[in-house]
């Protein structure tokens, strides 16, 4: 379907609980399938030392911190207020502009990098510059995909936008099995993996989204592009810093079998991201939708309730069967740290889970003073983090009190906010 057959009208309504159900089912679907053979590769940890896999570790932790959710929600936003309003040239334009930047911005960087690789080597306890090398690609793959995979959801192609989660899983597994399996167990070989999920993964996203940066580019006011992004840009990048910054600080006060140990807990924990986050997923293009046309929604609320009961649950179901579970996946020495850590780690993820909708939802909504005391709150948990780490259950303490404190400033604002979608940021 072409940008310009694609009108608002041809969008399911966001009223249509349905469709909204159908969309939200299919992508837990990919996000547990995806996740599944994400985790899988961490059976590869039998296969290699600890050290080893501490080191993949802190690679990974370097990708989580690429700001993949604020600029996928920024594109979603801005790909969903344009078929509403029937100014996809200005999405073009914009879409171009962003993909080129980044991958300027990606150029100093890797070039800085290399220039400064002895001292990342020695800094991240890598042991060789090969790691760093592999993961410059997949810095920028992970550049690429939130932008694409942005408009994918936007447009609500949820469909391609599951495949393209299927893919990454997919390649990363195979990957960094055959690898680890057949030709050298090491943090490298699984970074391989990475790397080529993520290239499987940003065909799919790019070529889906072909018919929007390939469209006729139209002029764009950026003042006014600038009000509507940064505030996404700003209180995103503060929930993703909440979500991921735990295993760097841990990275950088722990040992590394304790961070390896560390990184085995966070792995299964952060399973209950992959089943609720859908249904934020579903709900946020079509609150901006309906926010471009000034309809009411009561679509949060049903959002909220089902992340409530499936994080809940989740969490006590790594509780109980956690420990199975980590006795079957890694190694014998992971256990009795992973086992102590997990239950804290699952409970943690609740609040952030949460905090997720009704971040989404005031955001969608434009109420964009929830932003300024939310990256409050982050900076104090990054300062307590520095302060606060004689054990990896104080950090999970940290992280459970601080998800708490988001919820806590969201929900006010979305008691304070009417839940009226179609009011202009200034308003909000």
């Amino acid at each position: 379907m072409s940008v310009d057959a694609m009108t608002a009208d041809s969008i399911p309504k966001e009223k249509s609980h349905v469709a909204f159900f159908r969309q939200s089912g299919w992508l837990m679907i990919a996000n547990v399938a995806g996740g599944m053979l994400m985790w899988a590769v961490h059976l590869l940890s039998k296969k290699i030392e600890p050290e080893q896999y501490g080191v993949f570790v802190t690679l990974l932790s370097v990708i989580m911190v690429v700001p993949a959710i604020p600029l996928q929600m920024v594109f979603a936003q801005q790909t969903a207020k344009a078929l509403a309003t029937n100014r996809t040239g200005e999405l073009s334009g914009m879409i171009r502009l962003i993909w080129l930047g980044t991958t300027v911005i990606w150029v100093v960087v890797a070039a800085a990098a290399l220039l400064m690789q002895d001292w990342i080597v020695g800094q991240w306890k890598l042991g060789s510059p090969v790691g760093l090398w592999v993961l410059l690609p997949a810095l920028l793959f992970s550049l690429w995909m939130p932008i694409f995979g942005g408009v994918l959801q936007g447009a609500q192609n949820f469909l391609w936008l599951g495949w393209s989660m299927i893919a990454n899983a997919v390649g990363r597994s195979l990957i960094a099995a055959a690898l680890v399996l057949f030709v050298v167990g090491n943090a490298v070989s699984l970074m391989t993996g990475v790397v080529m999920g993520l290239l499987a993964s940003g065909i799919i996203v790019i070529w889906q989204a072909r018919s929007f940066w390939n469209a006729p580019a139209v002029k764009f006011d950026w003042r006014n592009l600038l009000k509507q992004v940064l505030p996404l840009m700003i209180g995103f990048t503060a929930f993703q810093f909440l979500f991921t910054a735990d295993t760097m600080f841990v990275k950088a006060y722990f040992s590394k079998d304790e961070t390896a140990f560390y990184g085995s807990a966070g792995t299964l924990a952060r399973a209950l991201m992959w089943l609720v986050m859908p249904l934020a997923t579903v709900m946020f293009p079509r609150l901006v939708h309906s926010a471009a046309k000034s309809e009411k929604s009561n679509l949060m609320g049903v959002v909220l309730l089902g992340t409530a009961v499936l994080a809940v649950c989740g969490a006590i179901g790594l509780t109980v069967l956690g420990p199975f579970v980590v006795k079957f996946v890694f190694k014998p020495s992971y256990v009795e740290v992973a086992t102590q850590v997990l239950p804290w780690y699952a409970f943690a993820m609740v609040p952030i889970a949460l905090t997720n909708v009704l971040l989404n939802d005031l955001l969608a909504r434009g109420v964009y003073r929830v932003v300024l005391p939310l990256v409050i709150l982050v900076v104090g948990y990054a300062a307590a983090l520095t302060q606060y780490h004689e054990s990896l259950i104080m950090v999970l303490q940290t992280l459970g009190i601080f998800g708490l404190g988001a919820l806590a400033v969201c929900g006010w604002f979305s008691w304070r906010s009417p839940q009226i979608v179609g009011q202009s940021p200034q308003s909000a």
